[in-house]
């Protein structure tokens, strides 16, 4: 430990201004792009995406085949209430 801390004391101050002003920077980066991924707005554009993207995957005729369906549940349950 005393090596690192006789290293840090021989070094030109120039350098250690770079060195903090480099590291500062690379904090600020980090700091963003956390801020980034744990924003609340942000994550709901993502879910948006994701499911936008997973229903441009579905097959059309599936589609076509589940709004049948539910068109035909509707007939279905309205023409049983209109019997009674």
């Amino acid at each position: 430990m005393a090596d690192a801390d006789t290293a840090l004391v021989a070094q030109d101050p120039d350098t250690l201004v770079t060195e903090i002003e480099r590291t500062r920077d690379n904090l600020a980066r980090t700091i963003d792009a956390i801020a980034e991924r744990v924003s609340p707005a942000n994550n709901a554009r993502r879910a948006m995406a994701r499911a936008r993207e997973q229903a441009s995957k579905i097959d059309p005729r599936y589609a076509a085949a589940g709004a049948a369906v539910v068109v035909g549940a509707t007939v279905l349950l309205i023409w049983r209430r209109r019997r009674r």
